[in-house]
């Protein structure tokens, strides 16, 4: 048994490679990169499949494990690693659309996932070159990049095909956004998560507090025991619309510290987001977004953003418009990305129902996701955000096994919501 390297990944090619495999199991690796099989490489994945009657098998390298797949993997950019082998019954069975310039073997995954397993085997199996050293502040835009459109549309296809069969794909019809049954202090609170950032906090107030508006708004700053200078320069604002929030917890993720700022009283109608190192983008960006709300009206609004420096200059890759989002697909859509954009703006009512999940990354995605089940999200195209990429961002560049982490629990939150669709 060999690797075999696909010279791309059309319909043509793998459809050509499954009709040529003279065995039970073919292992497709990936031409860009050199691999050194282990001593029991071939006869460990072959057996595993046989084994357990998986349709797809990947395995950890050396100095590289990876996570488990589950129903909520459905991303095209799920790391398998270099070298996948797959049941050639179960490929034949599931079939390929003939139609794939980029994405057969994205399809063929998907397909096979629907009537067996895809298994991990949690062994270093091989080493590998590395095919992607970029840190992951670099990769997670790439699937924005207007240079791989093409690619985007047809993984969304693909994608949206394999949602259809499982049940769980979802038409364009919402629920109307039902009017308030409480009253609010002010029509919009800006909501601002912190911990230590003396550098930036007082920019990112300082641009809501500039806001013209012709209606009320707060800044609800939720201090999270910062250990810097971040309380005390906020303590120095002196502007009663700056609420300073520090909660009794000290286990809160951002997810907790928004909780703090929506159930508060001092929360309004609407609660829009900002990153403590962010900034928007003028000085109309409040009435903006509001009004753009209430035009809806909407659950959930999702603005554009541009990247910047710690110093404000544009920076690779520019605006973030999330321009693949549409009406009538866009929530499908979301369940095969990592994120639908910023800033992101919320009914507060209809969010108290539901309310962010206590960690720091992936929480904005979990309630889009929610609310994108039942309502429709508005869209701003045009920017409305700075963005500052620095060395102090979370995301910046994660280590393997917090990157690890943080895919596993999106995957798990795609699952979730996946399962919950399938059943409505």
């Amino acid at each position: 048994m060999n690797i075999v390297y696909p010279e791309d990944q059309s319909s043509a090619t793998i459809q050509r490679l499954l009709d040529a495999a003279d065995s039970d199991v073919l292992l497709l690796g990936d031409p860009r990169t050199n691999i050194d099989p282990g001593p029991r490489m071939f006869d460990r994945m072959a057996d595993v499949i046989r084994e357990t009657g998986a349709g797809w098998v990947y395995a950890d390298a050396v100095g590289h494990p990876r996570i488990d797949y589950q129903r909520g993997s459905i991303r095209d950019g799920f790391d398998f690693g270099p070298i996948v082998a797959v049941s050639v019954q179960a490929a034949r069975q599931s079939g390929i659309d003939s139609t794939w310039k980029l994405g057969a073997l994205y399809d063929l995954r998907l397909r096979i996932s629907e009537k067996h397993p895809i298994v991990r085997i949690p062994e270093p199996l091989y080493t590998a070159s590395t095919l992607d050293a970029r840190p992951t502040g670099q990769k997670q835009f790439d699937y924005v990049d207007p240079r791989n459109r093409d690619y985007q549309i047809e993984m969304e296809r693909i994608a949206t095909a394999h949602l259809k069969r499982i049940g769980a794909l979802l038409q364009p019809r919402f629920e109307r956004v039902p009017a308030a049954a409480e009253t609010f202090p002010v029509k919009a609170s800006v909501v601002i998560p912190v911990r230590n950032r003396d550098r930036t906090i007082l920019d990112a107030v300082r641009s809501v507090l500039v806001q013209n508006a012709d209606f009320d708004f707060n800044v609800l700053v939720v201090d999270n025991h910062s250990t810097d200078r971040t309380t005390e320069i906020l303590r120095g604002v002196g502007d009663s619309r700056v609420k300073h929030i520090v909660p009794e917890r000290r286990d809160l993720g951002i997810g907790g510290c928004w909780n703090e700022a929506i159930y508060s009283t001092h929360c309004g109608q609407y609660a829009i987001q900002l990153d403590s190192d962010d900034l928007y983008f003028n000085e109309s960006v409040l009435s903006r977004i509001v009004a753009a709300l209430d035009a809806g009206p909407y659950a959930m609004l999702i603005g554009s953003y541009t990247m910047v420096d710690f110093s404000l200059k544009k920076i690779p890759p520019g605006l973030i418009d999330h321009r693949e989002w549409t009406r009538d697909n866009g929530r499908n859509n979301a369940l095969r990305i990592n994120g639908l954009g910023a800033p992101r703006a919320f009914n507060t009512a209809i969010l108290r129902r539901i309310g962010f999940p206590n960690v720091s990354y992936g929480e904005d995605y979990a309630v889009a996701l929610r609310i994108s089940r039942d309502f429709e999200i508005g869209r701003i195209y045009e920017s409305v955000y700075l963005c500052r990429r620095w060395e102090g961002n979370s995301d910046s560049a994660l280590p393997l096994e917090v990157a690890n982490r943080y895919d596993l629990y999106k995957d798990w939150l795609r699952t979730v919501e996946i399962q919950a669709r399938m059943r409505r």
